[in-house]
């Protein structure tokens, strides 16, 4: 059970705002169609995910050992500029259609840090919560502003491209609207 759970720690990354994704996944993803090598598969999948989560080629390295070891990936050579070239292997392509149809549960995701912070707050004598709370908005306002223009400078997006930047646009969006909520919960606590 131990390397397990070491195992999956190691094949996620997190985004800019602290989720985690799957490089696992991801780069038997990109294996799926074609062999690559480590330094192709991090330009692809920032590529993919529209540089929005940055990997460390590092990463990618280990990764790919560690679906080797699985025997998920396997070295099919080297190119012509000697980079080490995997190809997905038949248990990899049926992992990876596993996760295709499997569905992303809550409990896959992440803590919510800014629910724990703010969950905490309220139990904490003279933290300002309602500040504290005002400060995220701005914050998370600014980040939507910035997305949008993103979005609309693109210039003929990739899908998916596109379903990324929205996907972040649209939480962003409900960040917002869960902070309202809060606010309002504070307001009529301190005010009841």
């Amino acid at each position: 059970m131990r390397g397990i759970i070491h195992t999956a720690y190691t094949y996620g990354v997190c985004n800019r705002r602290g989720a985690g994704v799957s490089i696992k996944y991801g780069i038997l993803a990109l294996l799926r169609d074609r062999p690559g090598y480590g330094y192709h598969l991090r330009a692809a999948f920032e590529e993919a995910t529209g540089s929005t989560w940055p990997v460390n080629i590092g990463q990618v390295y280990t990764t790919l050992g560690r679906l080797e070891r699985d025997g998920l990936v396997a070295k099919s050579g080297e190119d012509a500029e000697g980079h080490v070239v995997y190809e997905i292997t038949r248990e990899g392509a049926g992992e990876l259609e596993g996760w295709f149809v499997r569905p992303v549960t809550r409990g896959d995701r992440p803590r919510d840090e800014l629910a724990i912070k703010l969950a905490l707050a309220v139990t904490v004598p003279g933290v300002d919560v309602a500040a504290m709370v005002q400060g995220q908005r701005a914050h998370v306002q600014a980040e939507l502003q910035e997305l949008t223009r993103h979005k609309l400078r693109a210039v003929d997006p990739q899908l998916a491209w596109s379903l990324v930047i929205e996907a972040q646009i649209f939480q962003a969006e409900a960040e917002i609207r869960w902070l309202d909520h809060v606010e309002g919960q504070v307001c009529r606590r301190d005010n009841g």
